[in-house]
């Protein structure tokens, strides 16, 4: 069984939660693990890191770029920048 957490809250804002998850078959347990889990992939920056370079290598495997060609496309990028 997965660890619980307690947390505080309004009980209005309780029931107004409760009632809006259940519309969309969901227990409130459900809909607090998914806004949380979106919270951290929102914020946690090794997750956005890791989707930038996955989206980066597939552009340049689209382009066929191979090592050699890869080194270059970063080293002409890198020369930009220090123009600017």
């Amino acid at each position: 069984m997965s660890p619980q957490m307690t947390i505080r809250i309004d009980p209005k804002i309780k029931n107004r939660f409760s009632k809006l998850v259940r519309a969309e078959g969901k227990t409130p347990s459900q809909g607090l693990r998914e806004l949380i889990e979106g919270y951290i992939k929102e914020r946690d920056t090794r997750t956005y890191i890791d989707d930038l370079w996955n989206r980066i290598g597939g552009k340049l495997r689209s382009k066929d770029l191979r090592r050699k060609g890869i080194n270059r496309v970063i080293k002409e990028a890198r020369k930009k920048a220090r123009l600017k």
